[in-house]
């Protein structure tokens, strides 16, 4: 009984000393983060202004209403799914791929590795203004396309042109974040068992078949985790797009979810409905995430 009493004490010394630790992480996330979206959560039932002085007037679910039946929320809906699409299944694919490639290299990795993971450590302004400048009617893409299709002077309207515009922001998009899925695949790959792959070699496995019936299905939940990330990210997306309407870009192609919900606020300064569409995104994003996680283990 004695013995009992002592290891319950233990166990209660430990539990207190886990929540002294743990309770500055929970204060800071109750005060900057669930403080803030419930507060967001308020507001989309009052019209809330910016820098309004008046107190804001209750109108229940009528800023729900604007927002799904208005034409440039919807726009902005088909703007975010086209950049996501464009940017999130080139990053999951392209991030396999070059996982394979490290991992299974035995010369040249650390070179692999700088080339392609250099650009993450960029901030996201950084890599927009990059491109920004690549894009010029003078840039090297032009120059490049001009070099390779014999069409000199001639302005392919990377900046204007509204499919290209989508193209060049998802190929800035993939070019800073295609590192970071990949160091995660190769993380992923490292975690399987040397012998399951000599065992399958051993019994005559090629390296098409072991790639595609060992390394892939053991790497499951690599792939759901990247996937879900990927799709994410693409979903926020917001520097990019922000940037290059600054630099006199049409608006249109451009006006993903998250600029309409910053133009919303800060231009428009309607607090409410911005708060609205961020939540509209929350939900969806919450929803894709339940929606493939669950598709993961109905295939598992």
């Amino acid at each position: 009984m004695k013995h009992s009493e002592k290891i319950y004490n233990i166990e209660k010394h430990k539990a207190r000393w886990g929540w002294f630790f743990v309770t500055p992480a929970l204060v800071f996330f109750a005060v900057f983060s669930l403080y803030p979206m419930l507060n967001a959560l308020y507001n989309t039932f009052f019209n809330v202004k910016l820098l309004s002085l008046k107190k804001p007037d209750f109108v229940g679910f009528n800023n729900y209403i604007y927002i799904l039946t208005s034409p440039d929320f919807w726009a902005s809906m088909k703007s975010t799914v086209i950049f996501t699409l464009l940017s999130f299944i080139p990053l999951t694919i392209f991030s396999f791929v070059f996982g394979l490639i490290i991992a299974t290299r035995k010369h040249g990795v650390k070179l692999i590795e700088l080339l392609i993971y250099s650009p993450a450590i960029l901030s996201s302004v950084v890599a927009a203004l990059t491109w920004l400048i690549l894009f010029d009617p003078r840039g090297i893409a032009n120059s490049l396309v001009n070099t390779i299709a014999s069409t000199p002077g001639v302005d392919h309207q990377w900046l204007t042109n509204p499919m290209k515009l989508y193209i060049s922001t998802a190929m800035i998009y993939f070019w800073k974040y295609i590192g970071y899925f990949s160091i995660i695949v190769v993380t992923g790959i490292a975690k399987i068992p040397t012998s399951v792959i000599e065992a399958a070699t051993i019994d005559g496995a090629n390296a098409k078949q072991t790639i595609f019936r060992i390394i892939m299905p053991l790497l499951k939940p690599t792939t759901v985790m990247v996937s879900i990330v990927a799709m994410l990210n693409c979903m926020k997306s917001f520097s990019t797009q922000y940037l290059f309407t600054q630099r006199g870009a049409p608006n249109a192609p451009l006006n993903v979810l998250t600029l309409n919900i910053y133009q919303t606020a800060m231009r428009d300064r309607n607090i409410s409905r911005a708060c609205v569409m961020s939540f509209i995104l929350f939900f969806i994003m919450m929803l894709l995430t339940v929606i493939r996680m669950k598709a993961s283990k109905d295939n598992g």
